[in-house]
Formats: C-alpha cells, sequence, structure tokens
C-alpha cells in the first residue's frame, strides 16, 4: 500500500475520530500555474556623464583623466506573451529597491508577477544611486545605523514589538527577518528631480505607460509626468511627502508629532502642474491612520500625510484634473501596513487596482 493511500486512509479514520485531518497530513500548496515570458531584460535609463578634465594615461590612471557615468536608473522587465496595451512602471519607496516589488517577505508573488499573471508587462526600477543603480555620481558616506525597530512603527506594521492586531503583514521572525534584509541605503544624495529624470527617459526609452509609485518615490512621479507625456496614469501607494501645488496654493504645512516635522508641500509653476490633469491619477492609503492628531509620532505622521493627499488631489480636481484618494479600510481592506502591494491581501489591494485601470482605459 502506498504512502498516499495510507495518509489518506489515516486522515479517514481521524476524521471520523472528530480530529482535523490536517494532523495527519498538510494539505500540499498548489503551484500557481506556469509563467510565459515572450522577453525579459536589463537595462540603464538616464543618468549622467563626468567627464576626463585631461588625456588619459595607463601608465599614471590618475582620476582627472577618466571618465564616470552615473546617477541612472536600472530597469529589469518582463513582458508576457500577447501582452496589454500599456505596462506598468514600479518605483520603490525609501530604504527600498525594486525587490520591493517581488517575491513578499513571507515568499508569496507580489506585484510583479500578480501583474504578469493579468497580462501586464512590468517594468521595476532601482532609482539613480540605490541598489543595482548605485552608481553615484556625487560622493556620500554610507552609516552603518541601527533602526529597524523605528521603521517597523513608520511603516504601520505595529509599535514595536506587537504588531497591530488586524495587520496584514506576516507574522513570524522569518518574514520580518526577510523584510528587514531587503532594506537597502542611498549611495549618494537623494535627488528627486535626478530621479525623475531617469524616469522621463525610461519611458522616452519604452513609450506610452503607468506609472505606479511607493512612498519617498511618489514626488519623483509627479516630477516624470511633468517631464514626459509618455505617462498615462499613476498609481501612487502611500506618499508621504514630495506633493506639488501650483504656485501659490500650497497648503500650510501639517503639524503632527512625528520626528520629520511639520509635512510641508512644494510648488510648481501652474503650467507645469497642468501635466498632471491630463492623466488619471489614483493614490491609496493602508491601515492604522488616525482621523484626528495622536502623540503617537509613527501613526500621526500618516494621518498628516494623508491630509495633506486629499488636499493634493483637491487641488488637481479643481484644475480639470482626475485624481482620487482611496483609504483602503473605506474600500473594505482591513489591516494594511504601509506596503499593501506585499502584505498577506495583494490579491485583493491588486484587484482594487486592476478594476481602476479598466475603468481608466489603461489596461
Amino acid at each position: 500500500m502506498g504512502k498516499h493511500i495510507i495518509m489518506t486512509a489515516l486522515a479517514l479514520i481521524l476524521l471520523a475520530a472528530g480530529m482535523p485531518a490536517a494532523s495527519a497530513e498538510a494539505a500540499p500548496k498548489q503551484a500557481p500555474p506556469p509563467l510565459i515570458i515572450q522577453e525579459q531584460g536589463s537595462f540603464a535609463a538616464g543618468g549622467t556623464v563626468i567627464p576626463a578634465r585631461e588625456a588619459y594615461s595607463p601608465l599614471k590612471p590618475r582620476a582627472a583623466g577618466q571618465t564616470l557615468r552615473g546617477d541612472h536608473a536600472a530597469v529589469f522587465y518582463q513582458k508576457p506573451v500577447d501582452a496589454r496595451k500599456y505596462p506598468l512602471v514600479f518605483l520603490h519607496g525609501a530604504g527600498q529597491s525594486a525587490r520591493t516589488w517581488a517575491s513578499t517577505p513571507d515568499g508569496r508573488e507580489g506585484f510583479q508577477n500578480i501583474f504578469l499573471r493579468r497580462g501586464y508587462s512590468v517594468y521595476l526600477v532601482d532609482q539613480p544611486r540605490r541598489g543595482e543603480a548605485g552608481r553615484s555620481t556625487v560622493s556620500m558616506n554610507v552609516e552603518a545605523t541601527p533602526d529597524e525597530q523605528f521603521w517597523f512603527g513608520q511603516f504601520r506594521m505595529g509599535l514595536w514589538p506587537n504588531f497591530f492586531e488586524n495587520t496584514q503583514f506576516a507574522r513570524g521572525n522569518e518574514a520580518l527577518d526577510q523584510f528587514f534584509r531587503q532594506m537597502t541605503p542611498n549611495t549618494g544624495p537623494y535627488d528627486a528631480d535626478i530621479v525623475a529624470d531617469s524616469m522621463a527617459a525610461l519611458f522616452g526609452a519604452i513609450g506610452s505607460g503607468v506609472l505606479v509609485t511607493h512612498s519617498q518615490g511618489c514626488g519623483p512621479g509627479w516630477l516624470t509626468a511633468m517631464k514626459s507625456s509618455n505617462v498615462r496614469g499613476i498609481v501612487a501607494y502611500e506618499p508621504g511627502s514630495g506633493f506639488i501645488f501650483p504656485e501659490g496654493e500650497a497648503p500650510e504645512p501639517i503639524a503632527n508629532s512625528s520626528s520629520f516635522g511639520a509635512l510641508r508641500a512644494g510648488e510648481a509653476p501652474l503650467e507645469q502642474f497642468m501635466a498632471l490633469t491630463r492623466i488619471p491619477i489614483v493614490i491609496y492609503y493602508g491601515d492604522n491612520i488616525p482621523a484626528a492628531p495622536v502623540s503617537q509620532p509613527h501613526q500621526d505622521y500618516w494621518r498628516a500625510a494623508l491630509r495633506m493627499a486629499r488636499l493634493w488631489a483637491d487641488a488637481v480636481n479643481r484644475h480639470g484634473g482626475n485624481a482620487a484618494v482611496i483609504h483602503l479600510p473605506e474600500a473594505g481592506l482591513i489591516g494594511n501596513t504601509h506596503f499593501p502591494f506585499s502584505d498577506l491581501n495583494n490579491e485583493k489591494v491588486a484587484e482594487h487596482l486592476a478594476k481602476w485601470l479598466h475603468e481608466k482605459g489603461l489596461d
């Protein structure tokens, strides 16, 4: 008698005795269907060149006689068979890289594969001076600073060492270990304009697409749309800074109890800002964001950010645009962290986005 028959018989005996069959043998995890990729590859987008200041000599290879290329974005892409019209271009947030969109910390599929399976080509970006795009033209010391407990709170997983009761982050030391190990430092000073220049170069290379940004990457996302008409829509997950209003229309800074201080918005000439009114935009925020000021600094920061996002969307729409802010708990998705696209319910988060893309004619 084979092992499978023995285990099945044992499961039936246990069920008859009132015990769950799972105690006999856990059901095997069903493998997802195979992904069929038509094309994949990688390239650099944008960047600059520091020219040589003198002739190069191999006998005396001085820096002054050599060039330096840097400040480009690193791009990895995959195109499925019979891809949809518009690709999705994913830009990460602070302390992250393209990995944030790939496998989740607990090993499930991230937005990279989820949207590949939905027929979208995907472009995953490491911004200039981060990750695989670490070649900076400006020097910076990289400090080895213990900070994980701060980010646990700032990313709204909970209040260290406790997770929020309703959290959609996968509990357990292994997932948390994987999450902290995907964080990576800047290799040069952060510069939103340099990031946006590289993103505009990317869209210049690939043509029309939808830009999907996260956190700190959302600010360069607005700038990218001002620089490139190939951006046909923007999806922004939890922007925490970098909001850009027309000149003279920025709201007063929003006070909060975080160590970052009051949340301030930037301004741009109206003719540049108007680029944001010509494309559909949706902004998503997760859960555990208070409606009123609180003394807990991590959560209060996101109260201010959500308030600023709503003021920003109002400004876009006041000038004839099409921007919406979706607070996921109000849409029935409970417990999401600062990373809704990698939380336990990321398939449902993706479904909400897929419906928005369809409604806006971006699929």
